[in-house]
């Protein structure tokens, strides 16, 4: 956002000359453009960070997606890992009862 001209300070302090039939038109008439011209920065800037906001929300939902993605095919992993190492110990356990009970 590019630095504005005015700030709340300026704007209270500010004090127009007085004419003959009162304030110069074009002092307030230039005035005003100043003001002008700081709010449509301000607008600017606010309407470029709300879509900043708004990608960064869209990410942030792509991304829970994914690991929640992620963390089932992470237990799928972890349950079949689990199964084969039981499958495994049933295995050699068969195996022991096989040779015991073939040694007598």
């Amino acid at each position: 956002m590019e630095k504005l001209n005015l700030t709340v300070q300026a704007i209270l302090d500010k004090e127009f000359n007085v004419d003959f039939k009162g304030y110069s038109a074009a002092e307030v008439d230039s005035f005003l453009d100043q003001v002008l011209d700081d709010y449509q920065t301000y607008d600017e800037g606010l309407a470029e960070l709300n879509s900043e906001i708004e990608a960064l929300k869209k990410e942030i939902a792509e991304l829970k997606a994914k690991n929640l993605e992620l963390e089932s095919k992470q237990k799928v992993i972890d349950l079949s890992n689990t199964t084969s190492y039981s499958s495994v110990d049933l295995l050699k356990r068969v195996a022991r009862l096989e040779e015991e009970v073939y040694r007598k």
